[in-house]
């Protein structure tokens, strides 16, 4: 293969003429630019240079073979032909992350879900941090994700043998060991090397279920091949503008053996993340890009992530979908009885309700508070026998699980946090984290008086005040200052 210096690299930085490097190999991407799925400009902004840093956290690694052909490839990098590159002073942003995990609290001081949250703060580079931490607008939806539950109060049972708790249930036909998934979550590779990998070594030994990303950074198989035999995974789906795609990615699931099929619907567009947009996507690498090459860099990492999105999908579309594969077909997004009662109607085993973590439309409603109108709906109408509904947002205790069960769920699924716990402390993080909320579970159901998930009902949970809102009122301690400030292991030792 042929060796290409750096110096024959930078030459060709224009749009008519664009090569970059990825991984040591030099790529002409001429022709694939306009058809980029992330857009033009991020390539652009690497025009004649080494990409690799920028791209790593982005893409799973067989993404080059599955959108460019050999011939894209024009040779090798050979830096020892081109200047020797120079030793970079560590960054400031670098020298923060390094300092902060090296004064990380130690996983036993993990006592909550917010203090994963808390430390993730301090070891995420901010590109990272602006991602996974984001909503929509002002916030608001995806601060009352979470508040929703605080107005629902408990009326806990006495006198019950709580001696022998099981919190084991099934989703979707597979046995777990507690009403609760891991939701998709997309570039897994921001905040850990080993990306949504980690999160899938969690779910199996954990005995739940992993709902594997359209838009994760590891590759569809690397997570199904990371899978224990018996660990049972979901896929989610974008529905790609290029239906072939989509197409494609469903059958390979189906034939790997994934047990269902969860299709996003509320991201016709991607919502307004303005605290993603304040960073900007600026890996690692180069960041200045000539004004002649037209890059507008004023857009956050979720719209160059996004754009294949296709915008047309619509109900009609289910007997598409429905025609691809056996696996059940469950709708995330749902968020009016309205909508739950078609997907019921067009065949489909279940909705997630869920606003998206409050990314996309501010002031849309919080799952929780959605939950009884659309259980309401679906038994009017005989529609809830054999029709499963979770909810995504905002859960962050067990007794959040508790009441989502209480009304209705057949479970819960958690992004942020799982993404927290793999940021901080990699897999063991993430089983630290799921032993919580199963302990916290386990707790609660005791004290509330039910032995089994079977035992939770409506009658155990009081919701009179669950759709008042006070968007202005003193905000929770917990959630929005993520607990307690917990001091570094420097600072106990001068104490």
């Amino acid at each position: 293969m042929k060796a290409i210096s750096s110096q024959e690299l930078a030459t060709h930085n224009t749009k008519d003429d664009i090569w970059v490097a990825i991984h040591g190999k030099v790529y002409d991407l001429t022709k694939f630019l306009p058809n980029h799925p992330g857009g033009q400009s991020v390539i652009l902004k690497y025009a004649g240079q080494d990409a690799t840093l920028a791209f790593e956290p982005i893409h799973p690694p067989d993404i080059l073979s599955a959108y460019l052909s050999p011939r894209h490839c024009m040779g090798e990098l050979d830096d020892i032909t081109g200047t020797p590159p120079t030793v970079k002073k560590e960054a400031r942003a670098d020298e923060q992350v390094r300092i902060a995990r090296e004064h990380m609290p130690r996983l036993d001081e993990m006592y909550n879900s917010f203090d994963f949250e808390s430390v993730a703060k301090t070891v995420l580079k901010p590109v990272a941090w602006a991602y996974y931490s984001s909503g929509s607008d002002d916030e608001v939806s995806m601060r009352e994700n979470h508040n929703a539950f605080h107005r629902i109060w408990l009326r806990p049972r006495v006198l019950v043998n709580v001696k022998e708790l099981d919190v084991s249930t099934t989703m979707l036909g597979a046995p777990v060991s507690m009403p609760l998934y891991i939701s998709a979550t997309a570039l897994g590779k921001l905040g850990h090397p080993d990306g949504e990998l980690v999160l899938t070594r969690a779910a199996g030994q954990q005995k739940i279920i992993q709902m594997i990303p359209t838009l994760g950074s590891c590759s569809f198989d690397e997570m199904v091949n990371t899978a224990l035999p018996a660990q049972t995974q979901w896929l989610q789906l974008y529905a790609n503008s290029n239906r072939s795609i989509s197409e494609n990615l469903v059958r390979h699931a189906e034939k790997r053996g994934l047990k269902g099929l969860f299709v996003t619907v509320d991201a016709a567009q991607m919502g307004h993340r303005e605290k993603d947009m304040r960073a900007k996507y600026s890996m690692e690498g180069p960041a200045n890009v000539d004004e002649q090459l037209g890059v507008n860099q004023d857009e956050g990492t979720s719209k160059y992530v996004s754009s294949f999105i296709d915008p047309s999908l619509n109900w009609d579309d289910l007997t598409w979908l429905h025609g691809l594969t056996k696996m059940p077909i469950v709708l995330k997004g749902i968020q009016t009885p309205e909508d739950a009662v078609l997907a019921a109607r067009h065949g489909c085993a279940g909705i997630v309700v869920s606003n998206h973590g409050g990314r996309q439309l501010d002031f849309s409603p919080s799952p929780i508070e959605l939950l009884p109108g659309i259980m309401d709906a679906l038994r009017v109408e005989g529609l809830d026998k054999d029709f499963e509904v979770y909810i995504d947002g905002g859960i962050r205790r067990g007794s959040d699980i508790f009441k989502a069960i209480a009304l209705g769920a057949k479970g819960v699924g958690i992004g942020r946090p799982a993404l927290y716990a793999m940021v901080t402390y990699g897999d063991s993080g993430v089983k630290k984290l799921l032993q919580l909320l199963h302990d916290e579970l386990v707790m609660c159901m005791r004290l509330m008086g039910a032995p089994t998930i079977g035992h939770i009902t409506s009658r155990m949970v009081d919701i009179r005040n669950l759709k008042d809102h006070f968007v202005q009122s003193p905000l929770d301690y917990l959630s929005h200052y993520t607990y307690e400030q917990m001091l570094p292991r420097a600072h106990h030792s001068k104490l």
